[in-house]
């Protein structure tokens, strides 16, 4: 080998961008990839047990956070002990880049964790220069376009390095996700101990308030800071012809979880890539009513997963699609988690198993149809 190696990697199952290695090595040097082959490894080499060696994965939306700062209804948890431990669990799961996505907006009477962007923001800074994480850390800001502060609070974050992507969110009810007021009274009445019809009454007056208010006026001021930051921007829950056009005048370059097959085909035609939930495949469907992934996955509509609010579905999901999609082999599959969120967002020095990218490597074994992450490398130093 013409370069010198601080690991190999043996008797493992490759998983490249366009094909697997059924038996191969990857050797790592300097934090990268300095070679992968077929058949024994050349010297001396950590034996994976014909595990699965595939890339980290990269996680573009989950607000999994969430649950580790406000673990109960009005309990606040330290922010950076938070922080910590949800990096332990991304990292367990096989996520070596995640996009934290933070909510960027404040609300009157809203619980949890509305207008605290700044406070996590602040939280990842600070576990990042102590050297605690394990894995990758970039920002996702969350924005929702009809609150009337959105665009201050985004402004107050933006000039952070570790902003790397930016979504237009509108969760007025009756549209995009929650068409069905239903399913959305459903949702806050199951959530943080339930709110009474009447409370919902006064909340859904609210945001159409201020829907009609202040929603378009946000909409262009966020696009706006986004490309002047040159910032990539999602769009979020596309479900009708108009919302697809929004998305395309906008210059999106990632759709998440459109509600319907129109929208979709749509965006598909237009090149943005189509990000559907990772617990939508496990589960086989939407929790919302929506489109299935699957059935996104079977005309060939969907681009990336995430796991959204459980780390340990995407690998899962990626795993399974294969079965679920005949179209869809190994190698395809793994993309949606590692190779094309990657280029979504403008990172070219990971998410494939290519001399010269990062070492980002997880070891995977699979038993009862169920992945287990064993090891986890982070430019070459093992994080888990």
């Amino acid at each position: 080998m013409t370069a010198k190696q601080d690991t190999i990697i043996g008797n493992a199952r490759i998983v490249l961008a366009d094909r697997v290695i059924e038996h191969g090595w990857v050797a790592i040097a300097d934090g990268k990839v300095a070679e992968f082959g077929e058949g024994k490894a050349p010297g001396a080499a950590e034996d994976a047990g014909g595990d699965l060696i595939m890339p980290g994965l990269i996680e573009l939306h989950t607000d999994h956070l969430e649950a580790h700062y406000v673990p109960r209804p009005k309990v606040f948890w330290d922010p950076v002990a938070a922080v910590i431990s949800y990096d332990g669990q991304l990292a367990t799961s096989g996520i070596t880049t995640v996009f934290d996505s933070l909510r960027v907006w404040r609300e009157d009477g809203a619980e949890e964790v509305d207008g605290r962007a700044g406070v996590l923001a602040k939280a990842i800074s600070v576990a990042r220069d102590e050297n605690l994480l394990r894995a990758d850390h970039f920002l996702h800001l969350r924005c929702e376009v009809p609150m009337p502060s959105v665009v201050e609070e985004a402004r107050e974050l933006i000039d952070r390095p570790d902003v790397r992507l930016m979504s237009l969110m509108d969760h007025t009810p009756g549209q995009r996700q929650f068409r069905d007021e239903v399913k959305l009274r459903d949702y806050y009445r199951g959530k943080g101990g339930g709110m009474t019809d009447a409370e919902l009454d006064v909340l859904f007056a609210r945001r159409f308030d201020y829907q009609q208010k202040y929603a378009a006026t946000n909409i262009r001021e966020i696009v706006a800071l986004a490309q002047a930051y040159n910032i990539p921007l999602a769009s979020h829950d596309d479900t009708t012809e108009e919302n697809v056009t929004d998305a395309i005048k906008d210059k999106v370059a990632v759709a998440e979880f459109p509600t319907t097959m129109e929208a979709a085909r749509g965006l598909h035609a237009a090149g943005i890539d189509i990000l559907m939930g990772a617990p939508n495949v496990v589960r086989g469907g939407s929790h919302s009513g929506n489109i299935a992934a699957v059935d996104l996955a079977h005309e060939g509509l969907l681009d990336i997963l995430s796991s959204d609010y459980i780390p340990s579905s995407l690998l899962m999901a990626a795993l399974q699609l294969p079965k679920l999609v005949p179209a869809i082999d190994l190698a395809s599959a793994v993309r949606t988690v590692t190779k094309t969120p990657a280029e979504a967002t403008g990172l070219d020095d990971r998410g494939e198993i290519a001399v010269g990218r990062r070492a980002d490597l997880i070891r995977v074994h699979v038993a009862r149809d169920l992945p287990v992450v064993r090891s986890v490398w982070r430019e070459g130093g093992r994080v888990a």
